[in-house]
């Protein structure tokens, strides 16, 4: 079991110290020291005042914050949480990856997802009943041109003659491409397309909000595990390949009063017996120092003793 973390800017108006380089320098640093192996950053460029105000939180971009994290590290890995890929064209979000995991010696996974923000996706002028498609032709692309030369594509909503774009990743033979999403057609991607699965901890409530599937409990994801290998059976895929990441509903959130560590290292290995690979540990957003303080309390109270 590997340990990630999103970088945790959690409320409008953000702390301005997470807000700043020297805040996501700190903070990257303190993660791999604390022997975290991944952080990760939110991707939010247009969201309504109307969301921010009803419990939505601002956002760095992820692939610059990806860099600063980056240069202040040399293990830690960057998987943003979540590229919505549908917002960017997928040339774009190729340069940009293969960029990341040169300049970071290959330590970028690209984990994408549908998005499900409406009015962000009017604010940005991309299609929303249109999502599921430019994910698919989107990740088609992406792979396309991190591993071939002269490209050709024919899509509905791509079309490219000849396209060479270099220098590719560093990562053979490309960076690592997670799915999320807690649906059926999400690890169907998964299967086609990823090389991990990454569906959220959503209540019915939240489900319902983001158009997808609720997955609240272990026994959910436990659901949603067989479904995926399954299809990795049906499509002759070995699914014990596949990364899977989620969240340790077990011991309570680090950082909140009453945080178990006991239950929490005995929810991990419920999940590794499940086939998660890395658990997603959300950690509190308070400022800089206290949120050091925190990643110093879970590598003791966890980390050290998972080894």
């Amino acid at each position: 079991m590997r340990f990630a973390m999103t970088y945790p800017i959690l409320s409008h108006p953000c702390d301005p110290g997470l807000a700043s380089g020297a805040g996501v320098g700190a903070v990257a640093a303190g993660a791999e020291a604390a022997g975290f192996h991944a952080l990760g950053f939110t991707d939010h460029p247009a969201p309504t005042q109307r969301w921010l105000d009803a419990g939505g939180h601002d956002a760095l971009d992820p692939f610059v914050a990806m860099g600063f994290a980056a240069a202040r590290t040399t293990t830690l890995r960057l998987i943003p949480n979540i590229v919505v890929l549908p917002y960017r064209n997928p040339f774009l979000v190729a340069k940009a990856g293969a960029t990341l995991d040169r300049l970071s010696d290959g330590r970028f996974t690209l984990a994408i997802g549908t998005g499900y923000m409406k009015r962000e996706f009017a604010a940005l002028g991309v299609d929303f009943d249109e999502r599921k498609e430019l994910v698919d032709e989107g990740l088609e692309v992406i792979r396309a041109i991190w591993t071939g030369d002269d490209v050709s594509y024919d899509g509905k909503h791509f079309s490219a003659r000849g396209i060479t774009a270099h220098p590719r990743p560093i990562s053979a033979p490309h960076p690592p491409i997670w799915i999320g999403g807690n649906t059926g057609g999400a690890r169907a991607r998964v299967v086609k397309h990823g090389d991990g699965w990454c569906p959220f901890a959503a209540p019915p409530v939240l489900a319902q909000t983001a158009g997808t599937t609720s997955m609240d409990s272990v026994e959910a994801l436990r659901h949603g595990v067989e479904d995926l290998r399954r299809r990795c059976d049906a499509a002759g895929r070995d699914w014990s390949t596949l990364d899977i990441s989620f969240t340790n509903f077990a011991g309570g959130s680090p950082g909140e009063p009453g945080f178990d560590a006991d239950a929490y290292l005995d929810g991990l290995e419920k999940l590794a017996a499940l086939g998660v690979t890395w658990v997603q540990v959300p950690l509190p957003g308070a400022g800089v120092e206290p949120l050091l303080e925190e990643l110093d309390r879970f590598r003791a109270a966890v980390i050290d003793v998972y080894k």
